[in-house]
């Protein structure tokens, strides 16, 4: 399969709130976004109908859609993308020049961002991006390859059910330069313009 910008990013997507059936054919990707679920749908060039289903605890909708591909699904399978991934995913095997549209996916997918003023002091305006995931092992290999791009590690904090790797406002900005590094891209527009609104309020 040949890999782009907009495959790296789909990858991102599948890694995060993606699911491999038992049968080795099917996919299906789960999100609250329905703006996601399009891209996704546009990227595949999918004809498959878009359906809901709702959290049985919180009542929140999320969308869907499902379609078989063998061949893609042994695609995913071969770069580290299995069955019942969610605790057992490592490293993905993505070039190394999509990385940034791999991790964009990724945090499009389960990331997330906050900011606030620190009362203790003035004027100080704090935000963070934070990558999440169930398996350690792979939020490890996520923050050895930002390592050695941007030489930070950020913060490794375990959850209840999921492991946090949390950077801070200076490697927030080179990471925000880096996975946004052409507007022509795909990304989710509320993300983009919440970290872009914090970064504005910043300057």
């Amino acid at each position: 399969m040949e890999i782009t910008s907009a495959t790296a990013y789909l990858i991102g997507l599948i890694v995060t709130d993606g699911y491999l059936s038992k049968d080795g054919r099917h996919i299906e990707f789960t999100s609250k976004d329905l703006e996601l679920i399009q891209k996704f749908k546009n990227i595949l060039n999918l004809k498959n109908k878009i359906s809901t289903k709702s959290d049985g605890k919180t009542k929140n909708i999320y969308y869907r859609i499902q379609f078989g591909n063998i061949k893609f699904y042994k695609y995913l399978n071969s770069i580290g993308i299995k069955n019942n991934k969610t605790k057992t995913i490592n490293k993905i095997l993505i070039p190394s020049k999509y990385f940034y549209d791999f991790l964009r996916g990724h945090f499009d997918g389960d990331g997330s961002f906050y900011s606030y003023f620190d009362k203790r002091w003035k004027n100080s305006f704090m935000f963070y991006l934070s990558f999440h995931s169930a398996s350690k092992e792979h939020l490890e290999w996520i923050r050895k390859e930002i390592y050695e791009r941007i030489n930070s590690k950020g913060s490794f904090t375990k959850g209840n059910r999921e492991y946090c790797l949390r950077f801070a406002k200076k490697d927030t900005l080179k990471l925000f330069s880096k996975m946004y590094y052409n507007k022509e891209n795909i990304f989710l527009t509320r993300k983009y313009i919440k970290i872009k609104n914090a970064i504005e309020k910043n300057i």
